[in-house]
């Protein structure tokens, strides 16, 4: 009797889109040069600032320049953040996760951890020096009429520290990557499959794939306290009792004796609602722009 030999199915590498790398690219410009700097310099100011309450750090922040001031760290860094981390995100995760699965892990295991390094590849490429410098401008004091520019600060910096200076707090903000997209994956697949109950099979609508993505983003959040504790790492706000060599632990320790364990969870509020508009940029945006593209090529080819 002769044994049927059956072969395994060859596991191939997702391509990479240097056109969906752009799409990320726009997306993500366009969300942070929208709603997405001013929730993230409310964000940060309510982390390093702790006794600040949603409304007096909107008074303050709006004392500091007007409308302006919800868009401080905007030009150049949050640009050159939103601009590069997708790309470079894309680039890791894939690679990561064909790797994975070729190893034997299920596609399930293998996005996440593709997703996982691609947190920490951005973190350790452009979103450390560029998220170091946006909180620098939210927290350092501008003397009227005195105050120096953006880049000056920089290379202020730089000259003193090094890189080293410029990426302060960027274990911190690996650890928040690496957490985020493993919680945004986890915590959407499970919702997708709780929609989708019994048929395992059925294809969600976009409402349904929306909804899961913007739960995803707000109930990843659950990792604030590592946030907070990269907006103290990298603030310029000036306290008599801080820890001159701050890190990780000694960090976490200051906030603790300082506020107690809900210092860990100031600006939260305002992290969710950044959370939940750029995934709804990036899913609605991102599908909408596609569909109308591959609409517009579908038709000329006819």
């Amino acid at each position: 009797m002769s044994e049927v030999i059956t072969k395994a199915p060859q596991i191939e590498k997702k391509a990479v889109s240097f056109h969906n790398i752009l799409l990320g690219a726009a997306i993500q410009t366009f969300e942070v040069s929208t709603l997405g700097q001013p929730f993230e310099v409310v964000k940060t100011h309510m982390a390093a600032n702790r006794g600040d309450s949603i409304a007096t750090s909107l008074k303050k922040t709006y004392a500091r320049g007007g409308i302006a001031g919800f868009y401080q760290g905007l030009i150049p860094w949050a640009w050159i953040e939103a601009s590069t981390k997708g790309g470079v995100l894309l680039f890791t995760s894939s690679e990561i996760d064909y790797r994975a699965r070729v190893a034997g892990f299920s596609p399930s295991w293998a996005g996440l951890f593709g997703g996982v390094g691609g947190g920490i590849a951005q973190a350790y490429t452009t979103m450390g020096f560029c998220t170091f410098m946006k909180t620098v401008e939210v927290t350092r004091h501008k003397a009227a009429g005195a105050s120096a520019s953006t880049w000056r600060i920089a290379y202020d910096v730089f000259q003193r520290e090094g890189i080293r200076g410029l990426n302060r707090g960027v274990s911190a903000v690996a650890l928040r990557q690496m957490t985020n997209w493993g919680s945004r994956f986890g915590i959407s697949r499970v919702t997708e499959s709780l929609f989708r109950g019994q048929d395992k099979t059925r294809k969600l609508s976009t409402a349904e794939r929306l909804a899961s993505s913007a739960i995803g983003g707000a109930l990843a959040c659950w990792n604030q306290p590592l946030e907070v504790i990269r907006v103290e790492m990298q603030s310029q706000a000036k306290a008599a009792d801080r820890p001159a060599n701050l890190n990780l632990f000694t960090t976490a320790r200051y906030i603790y004796q300082k506020n107690g364990f809900l210092g860990f969870y100031r600006g939260v509020t305002p992290r969710v609602g950044l959370s939940v508009y750029l995934t709804v940029c990036m899913v609605f945006g991102g599908d909408s722009i596609k569909a109308y593209f591959g609409d517009k090529k579908a038709a000329s080819k006819a």
